[in-house]
Formats: structure tokens, C-alpha cells, sequence
């Protein structure tokens, strides 16, 4: 009897072990991936390293997938794609960065088989309203904030005039059109001279050479004419590296770019070389940058955002699944949790507003870096 007793009783301490060894391997959260989806190398480098990034730091909880460089033409290998990671039972949420033409398809094709999938999107490029109704938390750059908060940076950086470089073209752009007049009516706030200067359209006659040779040359003419204390902004992302070279070069100011991140035009522009092993590695490039801007005598002159933008949105978006999933967010949907993760990420103050009335789409805005 006294037997029977002991083995009934090592038997319910098994089972009890076992029990609460699989309820702690639960709660570590070891029972779920994370998807990401990125565009290739070629097309989104920057996320598509953040998302090495993730895999090299939570290992095999991180799934990865590329959308193709043609993606307008071939959305359906996006959705196919996607549905590769969803038909894993133990993908509980999906990161895709840019969120392309095709994203929303691809949603609505997961959601029919797995409705418990949590989707962050960032950057889409489909219609608003309609990525409102297919992602959980969808991210954005807030680029009309970006005007005043430009004009704000560049007074901060020490400038007393500040240019705006853009083309016809762009300037059909509402939202490029709407962005120059918040900048411009800030400046003439805070008592900036605001110059608009008309460069070459890349997609012009001359094409981007010609529009990369006006801004070589005008640059220098721009800083002759009102001083160092003149900073440059432009549109077009062909500008940037000749503008940050010459700005340098002439002691201007170079208050961020048209599309900030410390990989933008500041390496080839200052000679900064990217060995292979320290491709997607933040903390050296921003270190390298700083050193080049310093040795140039420029320190406190040339400013961008810390993280690129596509890769703050991968990292955040893990980080944020990986709340979410263990229980940590009050929700689906928590922005103050989202806020602190992209804090820490990018190391300083983040801005979240909501678009329109959508309580899970947010416009993203960032401190600049200033080196």
C-alpha cells in the first residue's frame, strides 16, 4: 500500500513538473514566431537589414520573407509569400515594411485562415482609409510635421536663412506643396529668411546629373550670398549627396535630409566606406559620420534622424509583436507601449500622432541627431 502511495504521489509530482514547466516554457513566450516582411536588398536595404538584425537577436522566432522588386506587377507573389509564413500555426504576427501595393490583398487572404494574426504595417502605399481597415497598428511618417519642425531644427542649428531646393513637378505634390508652405510660414515665424530656389527635375532633359551639377554649384553660391549660417533642404533624394558635400565643404548647414537616416547620402557624401560586416549596424555608421562631420570642422552643423525610418518600423513592430504576444500591451492596439518601444529604439524623444480619427494608425515623428 505504501508503495502504491509513492508512485501516485512521484507520479502527480511529474505531472505537476511537467505541467508547470510547460506553463513557464508558455509564458517565456517560446511558442510563437514573428514574421517579417521587407522588400530585397535592392529595392528596401534598410529594412531588409533591420530584419537581419531581428533574426540575429531573437533567433529562430523571427521568420523572414522578401515581397518582389516588381510588386506592382506581382502582387500575387506577395500574397503567396505571406501566406507561406501564415500557414505556420506558431506565426502569431506579421511585420512588413514597406507595406506595398499588395499588402492589403495579401491581409485579407491570411485573415481568412488565421483571424488571431496581428499585423503591424509600415510605410503603405495604398490608400489610407483602406490599410486602416486591414492592419492592427499602422506607421507612417508624419511628413507634413516635418515642415515646421525643419525650419525649428535648422533656427536651433544656428541659421538665419534657410533654402529650400525642390522643382515644379515635386511642388504639384500636395503633400510636398503643403509641407514647403508649413515650413516656409514657420520660418517667417521664428524669424528665418525662407528662399525657394528652383533646381533641374531629375526626370528632365538633363536628368539627374544636371540636377546633381545645379545643386554642386549652387550650393556654395547660396552660402556666399547670405553666410554660413544658411542651411539647405531638398526634395529630391538625388540632391542629397552632392548638397551635403558642398554644405560641408563651404561651412553651411545641413539640417537633415529629404528622407532622414544616418545611411542617406552622409556616407558617400563624406567618403565613408560600409565594410560588409557593419552593413546595418547603426551604432558604427553613426560613429563614423560623426568623426568625418567632426574632422570637417563642422560638429553641430549636420543633423539627421537617428534610425532610418523603415528600419525604426521592423524593430519597433517586432519589439511591439513581442509585447503584444506575451501579454504586455493593454490590447491590440497600445500606444503608450508603442511610444516607449520606438523611444528606445531610436534613443530619444518619438511623436505619435493618430491619422484622421483612427485610434491604430499612427504619423511618426523623430528628434534629429545632431553631430
Amino acid at each position: 500500500m505504501c508503495k502504491k502511495l509513492l508512485a501516485l504521489a512521484l507520479g502527480f509530482m511529474l505531472v505537476t513538473g511537467m505541467l508547470f514547466a510547460a506553463g513557464a516554457q508558455e509564458a517565456s513566450g517560446s511558442q510563437y514566431k514573428i514574421g517579417i516582411m521587407t522588400g530585397t536588398v535592392s529595392q528596401g536595404e534598410e529594412e531588409f537589414r533591420a530584419a537581419e538584425n531581428m533574426k540575429a537577436i531573437y533567433g529562430d522566432k523571427i521568420v523572414i520573407t522578401t515581397y518582389p522588386d516588381r510588386f506592382m506587377q506581382e502582387q500575387e507573389t506577395t500574397i503567396s509569400n505571406m501566406m507561406a509564413m501564415a500557414s505556420d500555426p506558431q506565426v502569431k504576427a506579421i511585420v512588413m515594411v514597406q507595406a506595398v501595393p499588395g499588402a492589403a490583398a495579401a491581409v485579407d487572404r491570411v485573415r481568412e485562415i488565421r483571424p488571431d494574426m496581428l499585423f503591424v504595417l509600415g510605410v503603405p502605399g495604398e490608400d489610407p482609409d483602406m490599410i486602416a481597415s486591414k492592419g492592427d497598428v499602422i506607421l507612417q511618417t508624419n511628413d507634413l510635421a516635418r515642415g515646421p519642425q525643419i525650419a525649428q531644427h535648422a533656427k536651433d542649428l544656428g541659421a538665419t536663412t534657410l533654402v529650400h531646393y525642390s522643382f515644379p513637378r515635386h511642388m504639384s505634390y500636395e503633400m510636398l506643396a503643403a509641407r514647403r508652405d508649413l515650413m516656409k510660414a514657420e520660418a517667417e515665424k521664428i524669424g528665418l529668411r525662407f528662399v525657394e530656389e528652383d533646381a533641374p527635375d531629375p526626370t528632365g532633359d538633363a536628368g539627374t546629373p544636371g540636377t546633381q551639377q545645379f545643386i554642386m554649384e549652387d550650393v556654395p553660391r547660396k552660402i556666399a550670398q547670405y553666410g554660413t549660417e544658411t542651411a539647405v533642404f531638398g526634395t529630391n533624394c538625388a540632391m542629397m549627396e552632392p548638397m551635403i558635400r558642398q554644405t560641408v565643404s563651404n561651412g553651411g548647414i545641413f539640417p537633415v535630409q529629404c528622407c532622414p537616416s544616418p545611411y542617406h547620402a552622409l556616407p558617400g557624401a563624406l567618403g565613408i566606406e560600409i565594410p560588409e560586416d557593419k552593413k546595418g549596424d547603426l551604432v558604427w555608421i553613426r560613429g563614423a559620420i560623426g568623426d568625418k562631420v567632426a574632422d570637417a570642422g563642422m560638429a553641430g552643423r549636420v543633423a539627421t534622424w537617428p534610425v532610418p525610418v523603415n528600419m525604426m518600423y521592423v524593430e519597433a513592430g517586432v519589439k511591439y509583436a513581442i509585447e503584444y504576444l506575451e501579454g504586455r500591451t493593454n490590447g491590440r492596439v497600445d500606444k503608450d507601449v508603442l511610444v516607449g518601444l520606438m523611444e528606445d529604439v531610436a534613443g530619444g524623444k518619438v511623436e505619435l500622432t493618430n491619422y484622421k480619427d483612427y485610434d491604430h494608425y499612427f504619423l511618426y515623428l523623430s528628434e534629429h541627431l545632431v553631430f
